[in-house]
């Protein structure tokens, strides 16, 4: 019966996290994604002997809900977290030449856990690193979900907490910006006091780094899709949805290029522009709210050398247009010894445009400044991924703009980092809201099923 049927649009994490809850739960479910793959934008495609990922994607402990995901596809061991936090922090800027930082974690409780490793922290002064004490305690008493707080900016914030410009750029924003894909003065407080709050000063453990030792399609597409094949989910890729419509028996009719599917339960799990296109006449009071969501972009520079350039697994760089830097040596295959650098760019406004050969001659210098090693290394390969729409912006004000995943119109529910998870634009973010979808849309046929999470959703 087409009452116990589920179609969920969209196959990126919030659609899998979707399909496979509501399948588990008893229900007869079709996930449509139009591309050839799973896994959103977080996937792998091949370049030659190399298996790329788009995009350099980590996660930290206290990303649950990811977690979860991991565990749930059998994951789990081929995208590791560390022991302690550890994140080298190297600024090239130094008048007396590159300078070595650490970010690490001590087995302390919270906030003691990081005092040492700011007392030492070489980037800041002893004024600036008190100060970053003072604002941690003040960021520890705000409340994310306080509406007050969508408004306001996190620059701003800072400012008034006495942060000087060296002390955002050397720590909150080296860490706001690759998980909230914003400036601190582009940031909503709300989710930028979320990120931090979360991270680094909810326990001990909950900012230590995670990423695939694999490919990402390792895990989002072919993990995924044997899971979802295992719960009985019939998955059709290259399938594009244009039209979902009411049926006069009150269910739902979704149309594609090739066929007609009815079901009683729709979940839209695609980007915030496409859903708006698909949502039906009064499915939500104001959909224009939808366009209204900006989006930021993340460029990836991917380097391959003939030689081991990078002794590191990964690095945050200072004083330079490179942020992040990973060796993806060994999940890329590549053949005949040499080294792969992935350099992660986000809030790349300035450089997502610009031709390779702009992006040449401006990071591959970067490089032999950051690493001396890289100076007399051949460069095998250079080539860059482009997302332009990555994220939403996380703006202030985005707050009143993200839906919750409930629509207006019983049987229809939305699902994606840009809906009202309260994070930004992370994993943790898409399958959270798969799984709020899948549990509202449970609730409302009476199948109630005890959530994955710890915590409410």
């Amino acid at each position: 019966m087409s009452a116990h049927h589920a179609v969920v649009v969209g196959g990126g994490l919030a659609g899998v996290t979707t399909a496979l809850e509501l399948a588990d739960a008893g229900l007869r479910v079709t996930l449509l994604e139009g591309r050839p793959r799973l896994g959103g934008l977080a996937f792998s495609f091949k370049r030659g002997e190399l298996t790329v990922d788009n995009g350099q994607h980590v996660y930290l402990r206290c990303c649950t809900a990811y977690r979860w995901f991991l565990d749930r596809v059998e994951g789990a061991d081929l995208a590791p977290l560390q022991d302690r936090l550890d994140v080298p922090v190297l600024d090239v800027a130094h008048p007396g030449g590159p300078r070595l930082g650490r970010l690490r974690r001590s087995a302390l409780p919270v906030p003691l856990h990081l005092a040492g490793s700011l007392a030492r922290y070489p980037h800041l002064s002893l004024a600036e690193r008190a100060s970053v004490g003072r604002a941690a305690l003040a960021l520890r008493r705000l409340d994310p979900a306080d509406p007050a707080l969508d408004g306001l900016d996190f620059g701003t914030w800072l400012g008034r907490y006495g942060q000087s410009p060296r002390t955002i750029e050397a720590l909150w924003d080296l860490i706001g910006i690759a998980t909230l894909n914003a400036t601190a003065g582009q940031s909503s407080l709300g989710l930028a006091a979320m990120v931090f709050k979360t991270g680094l000063l909810s326990e001990n453990g909950a900012s230590d780094i995670g990423w695939a030792r694999v490919p990402l399609g390792d895990l989002h597409d072919s993990l995924a899709r044997k899971a979802l094949d295992a719960a009985g989910v019939r998955t059709e890729l290259r399938t594009r949805v244009t039209d979902i419509t009411r049926t006069p028996e009150g269910g739902w009719r979704v149309d594609t290029e090739g066929e007609s599917l009815d079901a009683g339960t729709v979940v839209l799990a695609v980007p915030q522009r496409e859903a708006h296109g698909l949502l039906p006449a009064g499915a939500l009071a104001d959909p224009d709210k939808l366009l209204d969501i900006g989006t930021a972009p993340i460029l990836n520079v991917h380097v391959v050398y003939d030689t081991k350039v990078l002794k590191q697994p990964f690095f945050a760089a200072l004083g330079s247009p490179v942020q992040w830097v990973f060796d993806r040596t060994d999940s890329s295959g590549l053949p005949d010894g040499g080294q792969y650098l992935a350099l992660s760019q986000s809030a790349a406004h300035e450089d997502i445009d610009e031709p390779v050969s702009v992006l040449r001659a401006k990071y591959l210098p970067e490089l032999e400044r950051l690493l001396p090693a890289a100076r007399g290394a051949k460069v095998r390969d250079f080539f860059v991924t482009r997302e332009r729409t990555a994220t939403f912006a996380p703006t202030p004000g985005v707050g009143r703009l993200r839906p919750g995943t409930r629509t207006d119109t019983p049987g229809l529910y939305l699902a994606g980092a840009w809906t009202a998870t309260g994070w930004p634009a992370t994993m943790e973010g898409a399958v959270r809201s798969g799984l709020s979808a899948a549990h509202a849309a449970l609730a409302s046929l009476g199948r109630h099923r005890e959530h994955p999470l710890q915590e409410a959703v």
